[in-house]
C-alpha cells in the first residue's frame, strides 16, 4: 500500500490593489438606477466639457480615496426637483457600499455628497444637449447656405458666360 506523503506548500504571498478609476466606475454605474438622481456632476469645467465632447463618462463628478481596506467618496450631484433629498442619498449610499464591498471587498468608510443643482427632468434632458450637438447643428445650417450660395453663383456664372458666348458668335463683343 502506497503511502502518500505530505508536502508542505509555501505561503503564496499577495496583495490586490485597485486604480482609482475602477472605484469610480463602480461608483457611477451603482448610482444610474437611483430613482431621482438626474446626474453627477463634477462642476462647472467638467460640464463644460461634457457639453464639448459628447462623452458618456460615468466617473465625472466622482472622486475617490482607495486605501488598503477602506474607500472615501466625494460626489456632486445633481437632484430631481421634488424628490427627498435626505432618502435619495441613504439609497444612494447603501447601492455603493453594497456594490464596492461586493466587487472589491473594500468598507466604504466616508461618504462626503455635494448637492449642485435641482432641476426638473425637462430642464436636465435640454442640458444635457451637448455643445457639440449645437455646433453639429450650426455647422448643417452653414454648409447648407454655403451650397445655395454656391449654386447661386455658378448659376450667375453660367449665365454671364452664356450670354458672353452669344454676343462673341453675334459679333456683339467689343
Amino acid at each position: 500500500m502506497a503511502q502518500v506523503e505530505k508536502k508542505e506548500t509555501a505561503e503564496i504571498k499577495k496583495e490586490l490593489t485597485f486604480d482609482d478609476k475602477v472605484l469610480e466606475k463602480i461608483i457611477g454605474f451603482s448610482v444610474e438606477k437611483v430613482d431621482g438622481l438626474l446626474t453627477v456632476d463634477g462642476g462647472f469645467f467638467s460640464n463644460l466639457t461634457g457639453k464639448i465632447l459628447n462623452n458618456d463618462d460615468v466617473t465625472t463628478g466622482i472622486n475617490v480615496e482607495v486605501g488598503k481596506t477602506q474607500v472615501a467618496i466625494d460626489l456632486s450631484i445633481v437632484v430631481e426637483f421634488g424628490k427627498n433629498i435626505p432618502e435619495l442619498v441613504d439609497q444612494l449610499v447603501k447601492i455603493v457600499s453594497e456594490n464596492i464591498k461586493k466587487m472589491t471587498g473594500l468598507e466604504l468608510i466616508e461618504v462626503n455628497i455635494k448637492v449642485a443643482d435641482i432641476k426638473t427632468k425637462e430642464q436636465h434632458e435640454e442640458d444635457s444637449v451637448t455643445l457639440q450637438d449645437k455646433l453639429s447643428k450650426v455647422t448643417d445650417q452653414a454648409t447648407d447656405a454655403i451650397s445655395d450660395q454656391t449654386e447661386k453663383a455658378k448659376n450667375s456664372v453660367s449665365k454671364a458666360a452664356s450670354n458672353v458666348k452669344e454676343q462673341v458668335a453675334n459679333g456683339r463683343v467689343q
